[in-house]
Order: C-alpha cells, then sequence, then structure tokens
C-alpha cells in the first residue's frame, strides 16, 4: 500500500523556497560576474604587460568565473520554471548539469597553463618577469577582491542552497591562494634573481585549477546519480519513525537531492489491523517529524507495510544498515 502524505502544502512551501533562493542564485551571479570581469581584465592586462606567465594564469582563472556567472544567470531560467508532464520533479537538475558541465571549462584553462609553463621549463624559454610595485599592488587587490567575492558566493550560496554558487565560492576561495601564489612568485624572483619561480608558481595554479575542477565534477556527478554525499541525513528518517507511535522499521530508505531539496521514499511496518485511515495519519505524522528536522524537504513517499512482511529489498537503506553505522 503506497501512502503518500498530503503534500500540497509540502510542495508550495517548496516553491516558494525555490522563488526565493531563485532570487539569491540570480544575486550571487551577478556579483561574481561583475567582480571577476573586472579582476580578470587587470590580471590579463598586467601579466601580459610585466611578462608574468603566473598572473596571465590567474587572469585565466578569473575569466572561467565569468562564464561561470553568465551560465548561471541563465540556468536561472530554468530553475523558476514549474514542474510539467515532462518534468514531473520540476526543472531544478539544470543547476547540476550546469554545474558538471562548467567543471570541464574550469579544467581546461587549468591544464593549458601547465602545459605552457612546463613548455617553457623544459625548453628553458623563460621571459624574465619585469617587477615593479604596480604588479605587487594588482595582485595584492586581485586577493582582496577574491576573498570579498568568496565571502559573498558562500553567504548566498548557503542562503540559496545552491550547488552551483557552493561550487564556485569555494573556487574563489581557492582563487585567493591563487593570487597569494603569484605574489609569493614575485617575491621569490626579487629575492632570487631567478627566471624559474614564475612558470613553476604558474603550474602549481594549474594544477589547483584543475583540482577544483575535478571536486566540483565528482559532487555534481553523485548529485546526478541520485546518490547521496550526506549519508548521515538517514538518520532523520529512523529518529522520525522512532517518534511516531504505530511506525516501525524503516526500510528500503533512498534519499536524493535535487538541486538543494530533497525526495525522500521509504518503507515503514504497521499493524496489519490498522485501516487505511489509520496507516495514512501515521505516514502523516512521520512526514511531519521529518520536516521538523530536515530542511527544504520537496517530496515524501512512504510506503505502508504490514508487520511480518518480509518481502526481500532490492534496494535502499535498512534501519539495521543505518544504525550499525554503515551510514556515515
Amino acid at each position: 500500500m503506497n501512502i503518500q502524505s498530503d503534500n500540497k502544502n509540502s510542495i508550495g512551501s517548496a516553491d516558494i523556497t525555490a522563488t526565493n533562493n531563485t532570487k539569491y542564485i540570480k544575486l550571487a551571479a551577478t556579483i561574481a560576474l561583475v567582480g571577476n570581469a573586472m579582476l580578470s581584465a587587470m590580471m590579463l592586462i598586467a601579466g601580459i604587460s610585466f611578462s608574468s606567465t603566473a598572473l596571465v594564469g590567474a587572469g585565466i582563472d578569473s575569466a572561467s568565473d565569468v562564464l561561470i556567472g553568465i551560465v548561471t544567470l541563465f540556468v536561472v531560467g530554468f530553475l523558476s520554471k514549474p514542474a510539467d508532464q515532462k518534468h514531473p520533479w520540476g526543472h531544478r537538475r539544470a543547476e547540476t548539469i550546469a554545474t558538471a558541465f562548467l567543471s570541464f571549462f574550469i579544467f581546461l584553462p587549468g591544464a593549458q597553463l601547465i602545459i605552457e609553463s612546463v613548455s617553457h621549463l623544459i625548453s628553458n624559454e623563460i621571459e624574465p618577469v619585469k617587477l615593479s610595485s604596480a604588479a605587487i599592488v594588482v595582485t595584492v587587490i586581485s586577493i582582496v577582491g577574491k576573498l570579498l567575492l568568496a565571502y559573498s558566493q558562500f553567504a548566498l550560496g548557503k542562503r540559496a542552497n545552491s550547488a552551483i554558487i557552493k561550487a564556485n565560492a569555494k573556487n574563489m576561495a581557492g582563487d585567493v591562494l591563487t593570487s597569494i601564489g603569484v605574489l609569493l612568485g614575485f617575491v621569490i624572483t626579487h629575492l632570487t634573481g631567478t627566471t624559474y619561480a614564475d612558470p613553476i608558481v604558474a603550474a602549481l595554479i594549474g594544477l589547483w585549477i584543475i583540482k577544483n575542477a575535478i571536486g566540483i565534477f565528482s559532487d555534481a556527478n553523485i548529485e546526478l546519480m541520485d546518490g547521496n554525499s550526506n549519508l548521515k541525513s538517514y538518520r532523520v528518517i529512523v529518529d522520525a519513525v522512532d517518534a511516531v507511535e504505530g511506525a516501525s522499521n524503516p526500510h528500503r530508505a533512498r534519499m536524493r537531492n535535487i538541486s538543494g531539496f530533497w525526495d525522500i521514499s521509504f518503507d515503514i511496518n504497521v499493524n496489519p489491523r490498522f485501516s487505511v485511515a489509520e496507516a495514512h495519519a501515521i505516514a502523516h505524522q512521520v512526514e511531519l517529524e521529518i520536516k521538523e528536522r530536515l530542511e527544504n524537504v520537496y517530496d515524501i513517499m512512504i510506503h505502508i507495510e504490514p508487520y511480518g512482511d518480509d518481502t526481500d529489498e532490492a534496494f535502499g537503506l535498512s534501519e539495521s544498515e543505518i544504525n550499525d553505522g554503515d551510514v556515515e
């Protein structure tokens, strides 16, 4: 017996939350786009002017962040579209797809930067960096600018519970280290007079960019595969069932995240002598208990089974698996 509790209010509140989240995503994307465009132009011009491969690399990295901002603003239009017959869960997966797609655009400039830097080191064709106070000022400005941008993205990404904004926040936090690396390369060049510091720093920046790209793709891939990186969330189901008299043995539990919203499905056992109305009331109470413990719930499907039904389960997690610590 499948019993889905009254979810009209749940979905309605989810739609309101989604609308509010969309506003924060749009704001975060706009801030990132404008801020990174300014920083990218400044670093690219300075990097070319002072013959700094590392500074050019940092500028290219910021240019990829501009692309993220543009695509994010484009994706916002899909997020606000209501569910339809072809997309009964709505269109919020567009954000996850865009996040995975953008990881490749972050990866490519990182790989190119490594290839170019290693090529210069092997061929020993390294143009000396033209150190000046202007180059240092540009680098310091980029550090401060990236710190401010990272902070804004973390704050807005948390408020909107947005995967793409959170990913961009991590990327910009890494960009702070990138700019610090450029500054460190300048210091080493000034103190030692070597020409190798700049391409080495540039190669390290490329590796950092690639690391961020792989991390962003990995997180997006978990969601696209209907996985769950926050497996401790399954404790919410067990605790909710334990809190409701007449409900027991949560099993075949599945939790997936759809761009910041939870879609939950699981089975529970009830007394076989209960009426449909009584079983429905129990399922509805379990649903309310889950919502008390977990934010941004889009939908909950509860399947009712009578005590003693030991049908083999082909998928999902059982209460014993959760309680035994297999889910951590």
